[in-house]
């Protein structure tokens, strides 16, 4: 009786199990068809649905003069979807043929299940169109933009390039992403169970929105004389490289930056350009050798100025009264600094010299003498002052700042070496920014490239504007340097540069690169014209130069030959003698 009673209370408590078990199913099958209904139908719509991106058109980069530098070009993205494949040794063989592709790798992507698979990208336009024409089931052509670029290297470390997504790497491409990349639009389109898409369901599509157009100072017939006349004087003195920047040193407009070789910016991943065969480096060593490619000289790398430091040191030494221009010198050859001997490029020394004479003969022992009397605090106050310790600021990613001394560790002789432009180092980007500052009356000016943002329709939507820095050096002073650097041309070291009609101011230099013992130099000279109101500023620096190497001799002319070339295209006239 007892085993009777317990096997019914046992069933009894089964049964309510169950129906609590359920009653509880049937609740959660309530809330989730009324309460959770629209999660779940949109859930349901989502795996019958299949999304395809609309590549955004890249906005175009443009020249002062509304030249095209960078444009895009229509190409097409092949993929394959596996459900919807009905011969697939069909698909394999046409790829494999069209696209100049192995049919083992073809294979590998047709064969793969997946909802979508890409086949290769950036397909020229017309193998695109040949693909479309064969009608294969399960083969997508979708239209895509590559960047292209109308002038191969021209500009092509100002420039930059972009990556496979489109999207900037190096340079203006990747500095301006933001207004150059667009927005990309979407294809929603319908499938049924098998993944096959519907026929006669209505894509929903989104429209991409393309970039807008970055309009540059750089001036595309300024950048293509200066890197013809760059890649002259590289062959002609088997240098390593040559750099030559060109600026407005009122506004800091930059009209050209060239950095020879340069490297064709419609191929930035092949390593031709600098004769090595890929496959015969390592991965490794491959994008280290890219990378040096891509570099800017002009604005990654640093150098030891040389002796167009003497500008910024006379600068300083006008300005604080430890020099004037009745005051005269007498050369040697040489200066005694401290337990050093320093001597002065003229072995046998200048003799006596006026101190615009000194300039003209860029004379180390003469700026030596009125560094030292300048001392290091005042020294490094102007280096500071004329804004050597910062960046400048260019709109370009990258840029290196200046290696000096810390102030406490510099002596007699460490100060004596920088008077001339040794023992520190600076990028010509810099160098031409302060040589801009005491030429231009004395207003430190952010070089750069961008000048506005332009819609659609080429009206502008946004204009940049740049920091100016007044005052880092007087007017009085600004104009005895104009003068003094005019004479350097007319009179002195950089009679090279002189044109006939032209007044034109410069500098010369001529640097030795570390280790001193590899005895490598590097000629450099900036000029600018007119001198009395400079409207442009050149600079020009001659890496490893094979054979003579000084600065006046191989530097000046080629700035002459730029010159005798820009400064009447940009309306600069002859003055009468």
């Amino acid at each position: 009786m007892k085993n009777k009673t317990y096997n019914r209370k046992k069933i009894l408590i089964v049964f309510v199990v169950a129906l609590l078990v359920l009653l509880g199913l049937i609740g959660r099958l309530v809330y989730l068809m009324i309460f959770d209904a629209e999660y779940y139908q949109k859930k349901a719509e989502a795996l019958h649905e299949r999304e395809r991106e609309i590549k955004a058109a890249r906005g175009e980069i443009i020249d002062a003069n509304g030249v095209v530098l960078a444009t895009n070009k229509s190409v097409c993205t092949i993929s394959v979807i596996h459900s919807q494949l009905t011969d697939p040794e069909l698909v394999i063989e046409v790829l494999a043929n069209e696209l100049g592709m192995e049919d083992a790798a073809v294979r590998k992507r047709v064969e793969k299940v997946s909802s979508m698979e890409r086949v290769k990208t950036n397909v020229e336009k017309a193998v695109g169109d040949r693909i479309r024409e064969y009608n294969l089931d399960g083969v997508k052509v979708d239209e895509d933009y590559k960047r292209y670029y109308p002038y191969d290297e021209l500009a092509s470390k100002v420039l930059g390039f972009t990556g496979g997504d489109n999207q900037g790497i190096i340079g203006l491409e990747v500095k301006y992403e933001e207004y150059l990349k667009g927005v990309n639009g979407t294809i929603l389109t319908t499938t049924d169970a098998r993944g096959i898409e519907l026929t006669g369901v209505a894509e929903d599509r989104m429209e991409a929105i393309p970039g807008n157009t970055l309009q540059i100072s750089l001036d595309y017939n300024i950048q293509a004389y200066a890197q013809q006349a760059a890649e002259k004087v590289m062959e002609e003195k088997e240098a390593d490289k040559v750099s030559v920047l060109i600026m407005n040193p009122k506004n800091g407009e930059i009209m050209a930056m060239v950095n020879v070789p340069e490297f064709n910016l419609n191929e930035p991943f092949s390593l031709e350009s600098v004769g090595i065969v890929a496959e015969t480096i390592s991965d490794e060593e491959k994008q280290d050798l890219l990378n040096r490619m891509w570099r800017n000289s002009c604005i990654n790398d640093t150098y030891e100025p040389g002796s167009i430091f003497k500008v910024v040191t006379a600068s300083a030494c006008l300005e604080a009264g430890t020099v004037s221009l009745s005051d005269s010198f007498f050369c040697p050859g040489y200066r005694i600094v401290e337990d050093r001997r320093i001597r002065c490029h003229k072995a046998g020394g200048h003799g006596s010299e006026t101190f615009v004479q000194a300039v003209q003969n860029s004379c180390n022992p003469v700026f030596m003498e009125i560094g030292l009397e300048l001392g290091v605090d005042r020294f490094y106050s102007y280096f500071e002052k004329f804004g050597l310790m910062k960046k400048t600021g260019v709109d370009l990613p990258g840029e290196a700042g200046t290696i000096t001394h810390k102030k406490e560790n510099v002596g007699q002789v460490e100060l004596a070496t920088m008077t001339f432009g040794q023992s520190f180092q600076i990028t010509p980007i810099q160098l031409a920014t302060t040589v801009s500052s005491i030429i231009n009356g004395g207003t430190r000016v952010t070089p750069h490239f961008g000048v506005r943002i332009l819609d659609e329709n080429g009206e502008p939507i946004k204009e940049f504007s740049y920091e100016k820095e007044k005052n880092v050096l007087s007017k009085e002073t600004s104009e005895t340097m104009k003068m003094i650097l005019e004479s350097v041309v007319s009179e002195g070291g950089g009679k090279k540069a002189y044109i006939e009609g032209y007044r034109i101011g410069g500098k010369t230099a001529t640097s030795q690169t570390l280790p001193r013992s590899a005895h490598k130099y590097i000629a450099s000279f900036v000029g600018f014209a007119p001198a009395d109101n400079p409207e442009v500023l050149a600079l020009i620096v001659i890496h490893n130069p094979q054979g003579i190497y000084y600065g006046g001799t191989i530097a000046a002319p080629v700035i002459k030959s730029i010159f005798e070339n820009i400064l009447p295209y940009l309306g600069i006239e002859k003055t009468a003698e």
